[in-house]
């Protein structure tokens, strides 16, 4: 026995055997940015997380787990993904100026051996490059490095989501050719799964995926007012060669999260198109 059955079993549990693809809901946007509409109050989080059975997996905060952990247990659950990392988005809101993207290295929230304990599947941690000082790039690859080595100890999976420390500062932080360097980075130390934002385009998208072996999946940032916007950055996806998504706002934010779950899924693992996938939400 060795921990890369354990790591097998656990990401079995997010990226279905059948078509190798996830719908993962990250629903842990407050330690981050400050409490996100849709998810302010405890109500709130009760009411869309009983809403998020048909997920492949779901990524919550350490403080979140007592309150949704009957999210995660029991047959035919989602897949139980933690947010592993902190820094400071909302910086800005109370000083002016200020972006914390650009400060520092992230803080860890909790250690491998809790992580493992809580029976999660996975791990979510950002890596955040491009920094003026090269140390804190530096501190960042070393950091993310010791995650993957203590979870491969544990069998647990990681996914890794480079960032560009220069995001709302220089226009091409996000460009393909950065993404693709630091989504191969990512893949390189170890990660198990690449979330990687969406750099504007189909064919910027598919230069990403098509140099990472590690698969990817994408972030949906800003949205959820309209379903068919969502479906159709998830179809564009998989055109990419990205193998699922990972969306938080465009779920959470919708008024009927779990119809727009079930259309995700038609898309991501039964191939439907985004016409047909839409009547999922009227259901």
């Amino acid at each position: 026995m060795d921990s890369r059955t354990g790591k097998a079993v656990r990401l079995g549990r997010i990226l279905r055997p059948e078509t190798g693809r996830a719908v993962v809901v990250a629903a842990s946007h407050g330690v981050m940015s400050g409490p996100p509409s849709g998810l302010k109050t405890r109500d709130e989080i009760e009411t869309v997380f009983a809403q998020l059975r048909d997920a492949d997996g779901v990524m919550v905060t350490p403080g979140m787990i007592p309150v949704v952990e009957k999210t995660f247990i029991g047959r035919d659950r989602p897949g139980f993904v933690l947010h592993l990392d902190w820094k400071n988005h909302a910086r800005s809101i109370y000083t002016p100026g200020k972006d914390g993207r650009s400060e520092g290295v992230l803080a860890q929230l909790a250690h491998i051996e809790e992580v493992s304990a809580c029976g999660i599947d996975a791990v979510m941690t950002y890596m955040y490059l491009g920094q003026k000082d090269t140390a804190l790039e530096q501190a960042e690859i070393a950091r993310n490095t010791r995650i993957v080595r203590e979870c491969e100890r544990h069998g647990i999976g990681v996914i890794i989501e480079p960032r560009s420390a220069l995001e709302g500062v220089d226009p091409d932080a996000l460009s393909a050719k950065v993404m693709s360097l630091y989504c191969r980075i990512a893949a390189d130390i170890g990660a198990d799964l690449v979330k990687a934002l969406w750099p504007g385009s189909v064919e910027d998208f598919a230069a990403v995926t098509s140099t990472c072996y590690t698969p990817v999946l994408l972030a949906g940032g800003a949205g959820g007012e309209d379903p068919h916007s969502t479906l159709q950055l998830a179809a564009d996806a998989l055109r990419a060669g990205a193998k699922g998504v990972m969306f938080g706002r465009r779920i959470f934010r919708a008024q009927q999260p779990a119809r727009v779950l079930r259309a995700l899924n038609a898309v991501e693992h039964q191939g439907q198109s985004v016409e047909p996938a839409l009547q999922y939400l009227e259901q």
